[in-house]
């Protein structure tokens, strides 16, 4: 599957458009990792906990995308979005919601 946040992937033509399609995921951040990515805030450097959290959120949001496009008989995904949130009490959720339009190259 070929994936691009252009609208056009260069080389190619876009022979059929499938549809919008989207991945979601909702993930928690326990209290555990919040405690020490608030000790990495006060004293400087990455939040590594957080930052394995987002990436893990992002590819399942993105292969629940394209799962949902190679279902159309879709072989490629353009104009991807890819937006984050924390929702929940206090923020102790986050969301990764992926967007895109299905296509045939």
């Amino acid at each position: 599957m070929t994936l691009s946040t252009t609208p056009q992937i260069e080389g190619h033509t876009i022979r059929e458009y499938k549809g919008v399609v989207t991945g979601e995921t909702i993930i928690g951040a326990n209290a555990f990792r919040d405690f020490f990515a608030g000790i990495r805030d006060i004293v400087g450097g990455r939040a590594g906990s957080y930052e394995k959290v987002l990436r893990e959120a992002k590819d399942t949001s993105m292969q629940e995308m394209m799962q949902r496009a190679q279902e159309l008989g879709a072989n490629a995904i353009v104009g991807i979005d890819i937006d984050y949130e924390t929702i929940g009490a206090n923020g102790s959720m986050l969301m990764v919601a992926t967007s895109g339009t299905a296509v045939v190259i």
